[in-house]
């Protein structure tokens, strides 16, 4: 029984990861029905542009984090309103093909300056400490961390949509652009304020899983599908139902682990299909957001 409520545990500690990679694409999405298929090409370039700081500066990754934070931001607002913005219209083609494009330059760069080998970040002891309960049970610290870290920047995302006015800006723009340009909230700009939040959590997504795990230039479309996966299972463009459905992915996972070790991404995929085949909204309606 401890052996069964152990991979729960550790399932969900794992969907705490899964949410970071999966929220910002849910705003995406949310406030400008951009499918961004570079997502999780941005979440390992988060991972390499942590490198040369932990490498070269020596800096540790968590200080690290929110200089990366900000780059990513920065990059995130310049790429929507320079380029992103112009694909932006009723046919959601032209932004998946830029973005797809995107994707491939990004794996390509970033193996033409590290290489193909597989990289990971060092935080020392807390990387491998546990916190033991009981006999049979323990919880890794830096598994709960990133948990923590996700539930409690989910709640600020909410909080931001649903209590600020950038928030209030944002929404009325998903909800009706041209409506909400009359009352002077410029579509544009917004949406980069978007993508500049979506990067922004990307980053911590990027540094948490290079850390949890090695990463190479190929890695990003794994990470794209799990995030995608997870704002499906939980609601497009719900932020709390997101949260949701990277958790119920992340123990989909490790209980598929539990019967075989080859069973676990099969597990994850398996209740992606069953949710997309017999509630396809998501488990949760989407509030607006």
């Amino acid at each position: 029984m401890m052996e069964w409520l152990d991979m729960v545990i550790q399932g969900i500690l794992l969907g705490g990861l899964y949410a970071l990679f999966a929220i910002g694409l849910s705003i995406t999405y949310g406030v400008m029905r951009l499918v961004n298929i570079a997502h999780g090409d941005f979440i390992v370039l988060a991972g390499y542009a942590t490198l040369p700081l932990v490498a070269y500066l020596h800096w540790h990754p968590f200080v690290a984090l929110p200089l990366v934070m900000l780059i990513m931001a920065m990059l995130g607002y310049v790429l929507q309103t320079t380029l992103l913005n112009k694909t932006i219209g009723p046919d959601i083609l032209p932004p998946l093909l830029v973005t797809f494009g995107l994707s491939i330059v990004i794996q390509n760069g970033l193996q033409q300056l590290f290489s193909a080998d597989a990289q990971a970040l060092q935080i020392g002891d807390l990387q491998i400490a546990s916190l033991q309960i009981g006999e049979d049970l323990a919880i890794g610290w830096f598994p709960l961390l990133v948990f923590m870290v996700a539930l409690a920047m989910t709640f600020g995302v909410n909080y931001l949509f649903n209590h600020t006015d950038t928030g209030m800006s944002l929404r009325a723009t998903s909800d009706d652009p041209i409506t909400a340009s009359l009352m002077g909230i410029r579509a544009q700009h917004v949406y980069g304020v978007a993508l500049a939040l979506s990067f922004a959590l990307v980053a911590v997504g990027g540094v948490f899983s290079a850390i949890r795990t090695t990463f190479t230039p190929s890695t990003g479309p794994i990470s794209l599908l799990y995030a995608f996966e997870s704002v499906v299972i939980g609601g497009l463009g719900s932020i709390w139902g997101t949260f949701a459905g990277a958790v119920i992915l992340g123990v989909a996972q490790a209980l598929g682990s539990k019967f075989d070790s080859g069973y676990g991404i099969l597990a994850g995929h398996m209740m992606f299909l069953l949710i997309l085949i017999f509630k396809p909204d998501g488990l949760f309606p989407r509030t607006r957001a």
